[in-house]
């Protein structure tokens, strides 16, 4: 299934979804790296890619477009 949308993304890894979901959950790139066994340096790549797949400049904007081309499901109470 293709989730191409508006940005034009196909999809993000495994990994980049993996450090998208402990981006939501509100850590930082190097408990992200200590909690994967990785580097900060990997983290940021793939934060980085991720940003660049989804034309955001900032960690709010990856979130936002992250939940529009539902990458993330918000749940709500």
């Amino acid at each position: 299934m293709d989730r191409k949308k508006k940005t034009g993304v196909t999809s993000l890894t495994d990994r980049e979804q993996e450090i998208l979901q402990l981006i939501w959950n509100g850590m930082k790139n190097r408990e992200i790296g200590t909690r994967l066994k990785i580097s900060v340096k990997t983290v940021e790549a793939h934060r980085a890619n991720m940003m660049k797949k989804l034309r955001v400049s900032n960690a709010a904007q990856l979130l936002k477009a992250a939940i529009e081309e539902g990458f993330i499901r918000v749940r709500r109470a």
